[in-house]
């Protein structure tokens, strides 16, 4: 049995998907299934079961012996929520009892970090100093959650038999309509063009970009490191699997509790190592649209203007050494099949 947390969200619910691609379906999805607008990420998929979050941690245990692999991917996310509390229960209080679950019954474990965990930038986005982590100072209660589970992971001498921190970057594609302002831009550029979350309707309709604040950036070129989440479930799927190279023991999926080198645990990056510009973004969106480029500017909000992000890119060697080869998708490649294969034709993951 594999479980998935937030299985009906964006991430969680294409993970599903990929694991079915792979012929598994002994899935126990969680989630708070009370958010209807989420359920279409669900229609057409295989799974054992659901959960409602609030139930789960105390359903775990009892059912401890039957779970092979956990997949943590439910969070807050909203990175515009400020109340603290909020994300103390959901993010870091609750990871904590999963983590302790999957450590009394040696669970192997994937979760949810984020590349708001660095801030500024100013320290830097290498994963391979595990200290960084204490010297971080996240520019929002969302960071903050994830940065406070990623330092109380790093200090516990008790753990499960193979752990998997991921700190994504800028994810968009299939499955994020319902995530409102905090969905990529690259669904909020679809929506601009066309007028609607889904189908060709109203096209050519200009595209409005945040402009620079900072004298040292032009208006649309902040750099972000933009990942498909294609590659997202590429690389969690790697890691259920992972074996290192240098282990001449073998494992099945349950895992064994060895040492580092040989179980992979720890925190990761997971980006592509490239960061693009908007305007890059914005035109191979119209590219994908078959339109000629038509962009506006204007004040980011100034809510976030102080806490916005001008520079993200992932150093994706410690992944690579762990031995993810795969390539990732471009920008481009990745737009293109997220336009024309869902957005266009209405279609979820």
């Amino acid at each position: 049995m594999i479980i998935v947390t937030g299985a009906a969200g964006f991430i969680g619910s294409c993970m599903v998907s990929k694991l079915n691609n792979k012929g598994l379906k002994d899935i126990v999805l969680v989630d708070d299934f009370s958010q209807t607008r989420k359920l279409p990420n669900l229609a057409h998929k295989s799974y054992r079961e659901k959960i409602e979050r609030n139930s789960f941690l105390s359903w775990l245990p009892d059912h401890a012996h039957q779970v092979d692999f956990i997949f943590h991917l439910g969070a807050r996310t909203d990175t515009t929520e400020f109340d603290m509390a909020v994300f103390d229960r959901l993010n870091l209080n609750y990871s904590k009892a999963l983590w302790n679950i999957c450590t009394e019954h040696g669970i192997p474990l994937v979760y949810a970090s984020s590349a708001a965990t660095y801030g500024d930038g100013s320290l830097g986005y290498d994963d391979r100093d595990p200290m960084l982590s204490f010297r971080l100072k996240p520019l929002n209660p969302y960071g903050i959650s994830k940065n406070e589970f990623d330092k109380w992971v790093l200090q516990q001498t008790l753990t499960p038999p193979r752990w998997y921190g991921l700190k994504f970057f800028n994810v968009f594609g299939p499955n994020e309509y319902h995530k409102g302002r905090m969905a990529s831009v690259i669904f909020h550029a679809y929506r601009q063009i066309t007028g609607t979350d889904y189908g060709k309707k109203d096209e050519g309709k200009p595209v409005k970009l945040f402009r620079s604040h900072r004298p040292d950036y032009k208006d649309g070129e902040q750099l972000r490191d933009f990942i498909y989440v294609k590659d997202i479930t590429d690389v969690m799927y790697f890691l259920m699997n992972y074996t290192d190279q240098k282990d001449t023991g073998t494992k099945d999926i349950q895992g064994i509790n060895t040492v580092y080198d040989k179980t992979g645990s720890g925190i990761y990056n997971l980006g592509t190592g490239k960061a693009r510009t908007f305007l890059d973004l914005v035109n191979a969106v119209f590219a994908a649209l078959d339109l000629p480029s038509n962009i506006e500017f204007i004040d980011t909000p100034a809510d976030i203007r102080d806490k916005y992000q001008y520079f993200t890119q992932a150093n994706i060697e410690k992944l690579r050494s762990a031995g993810y080869s795969k390539p990732f998708y471009t920008l481009e490649n990745g737009i293109e099949e997220y336009v024309q294969g869902y957005l266009i034709n209405s279609a979820c993951c």
